[in-house]
């Protein structure tokens, strides 16, 4: 797997609103913080708000676009990219949108999720 097919299967593994097929691409002491501003630190802690969040949001999709790769290593790569989501809470319409910036480390298991960041979208000034 490299960077880029790490972010299609990520990408798909939310898509499938199943934490086992995220679980492998994301690093024992992964942090995500979400736009809400909650910060979620280790493996466990992302998972149950992942999970919480496959709950609430039904039928949802969720595309990461726009991906600026800040760098690229043999172990480590960074990137910043745009993201959209919609679904259904509580049987209504919902969507949202943001940019997000993502660490990702290569090691035993492959490329990992290590921090994620996602913020609401940026203003186009």
């Amino acid at each position: 797997m490299t960077p880029e097919t790490f972010i299609k299967a990520y990408e798909a593994a939310l898509a499938s609103q199943d934490w086992p097929q995220v679980d492998p691409l994301v690093h024992p002491e992964a942090c995500v913080t979400f736009s809400s501003g909650a910060v979620h630190v280790g493996k466990t802690a992302v998972r149950h708000a992942f999970e919480r969040n496959f709950a609430l949001i039904q039928d949802e999709t969720y595309q990461i676009e726009n991906v600026h790769w800040v760098m690229r290593g043999e172990a480590t790569a960074v990137y910043l990219f745009t993201f959209r989501w919609s679904g259904l809470i509580h049987g209504k319409p919902a969507s949202g949108a943001g940019t997000g910036s993502t660490v990702l480390v290569n090691g035993a298991n492959g490329w990992q999720l290590l921090l994620e960041h996602l913020g609401p979208k940026a203003n186009d000034a």
